[in-house]
């Protein structure tokens, strides 16, 4: 019983990473997939853990050994997503996050995997995204300039995804994402913790 590749965007700042967290801590037998980045650490990140950090030319490398399900290039910085560590996980039946942004969400959809899942993760306001933004203090003025740029093409692309999670209260999305798992779990025949079953026969 294969897994189900679980692809979801969101527009910086919309808080997709805290409730990835907070959906991880709570659904059983859910996988994430580590991408590589070429961006430098932020304080408190770990290689391996939160992305694989490599230099430009390590990810340019792989890239053209086609060692990627999908890459982009977002706020200046290269990402990009392992084919063989998220086969390999599927394979074993876990259901895998890939958090990445619209322009590698495209890419998959576009190679046209049937078991793939599309959600988009919104803000409840612009302003509320704005101020979320701001009230980080990691990033300079320009930066948070270009992340705001980036989110209006993002929020213009939400149409297409299969789901939309408007993350206003932050445990009413974790519920309604995990209701999502649940319900694809259940169409692929699998029962809430994500094991396989089998419809009882007389």
């Amino acid at each position: 019983m294969s897994g189900t590749l679980l692809v979801i965007s969101a527009p910086s700042g919309a808080g997709k990473t805290t409730l990835l967290k907070r959906i991880m801590a709570e659904v059983p037998n859910l996988g994430f997939s580590v991408s590589h980045t070429t961006r430098p650490p932020r304080p408190g990140e770990q290689n391996g853990v939160d992305y694989h950090f490599v230099s430009r030319e390590e990810f340019l490398a792989m890239r053209a050994a086609g060692a990627f399900l999908e890459s982009a290039e977002v706020h200046t910085n290269l990402y990009g997503t392992s084919k063989q560590a998220v086969a390999e996980k599927i394979a074993s039946g876990v259901d895998v996050f890939l958090d990445i942004d619209v322009q590698g969400a495209r890419q998959i959809k576009a190679a046209g995997d049937p078991a793939a899942v599309f959600l988009f993760v919104a803000p409840p306001s612009w302003p509320e995204l704005e101020k979320r933004l701001r009230g980080r203090g990691t990033e300079s003025a320009e930066t948070v300039q270009v992340r705001l740029a980036n989110a209006r093409k993002e929020m213009a692309e939400a149409h297409w995804y299969d789901y939309l999670v408007v993350n206003d209260d932050l445990a009413a999305a974790t519920e309604m994402l995990k209701a999502v798992i649940l319900a694809e779990r259940c169409r692929g025949r699998r029962n809430a913790s994500g094991a396989p079953v089998a419809i009882p026969t007389p």
